[in-house]
């Protein structure tokens, strides 16, 4: 099972994102991953994330969600993790808006690696202190830090 120091980097964890809108918060998903990740196209990770959300939204609730799709050229489970300064509407079952969001690509073969990260994933989310750690996180730094620190 992947954990979030082997599918997350500094360079894809962001505090405080501009948000706006969801269109808006997965076309800076795309931009950070496709120049964190050279072989993944930003056009090809934005249409795959619009594609998934369109199945269904990906908001969990609790001002969580956990945007996720498979990609072709992915090699291995990446992950992203950004706070968003403003919060955004995602369709939620709560209602509520969304201010962190962890996205998660994985490649086209992999399913059970995608149910077992996205269940590890959801699992620290419905941590109430590991959110608010999360939230409370001043710079990117500190959010992966708290994010690849945490002991559930």
């Amino acid at each position: 099972m992947q954990t979030l120091t082997q599918i997350l980097s500094p360079g894809r964890t962001i505090c405080r994102a501009p948000g706006g809108s969801k269109k808006r918060l997965f076309e800076t998903i795309a931009r950070i991953i496709s120049e964190d990740q050279l072989s993944l196209p930003y056009a090809e990770v934005f249409t795959q994330l619009i594609a998934r959300e369109k199945l269904g939204s990906t908001g969990l609730g609790q001002g969580i969600a956990i945007p996720h799709c498979r990609i072709p050229n992915c090699s291995q489970p990446l992950g992203t993790l950004l706070s968003v300064d403003e919060p955004v509407d995602f369709d939620a079952p709560d209602n509520q808006p969304v201010d962190l969001l962890f996205v998660l690509l994985v490649p086209q073969e992999a399913h059970q690696e995608h149910l077992d990260i996205l269940s590890h994933v959801a699992g620290l989310f419905s941590q109430t202190e590991f959110c608010q750690a999360l939230r409370a996180a001043g710079d990117n730094q500190a959010l992966y830090d708290i994010a690849t620190g945490w002991k559930s």
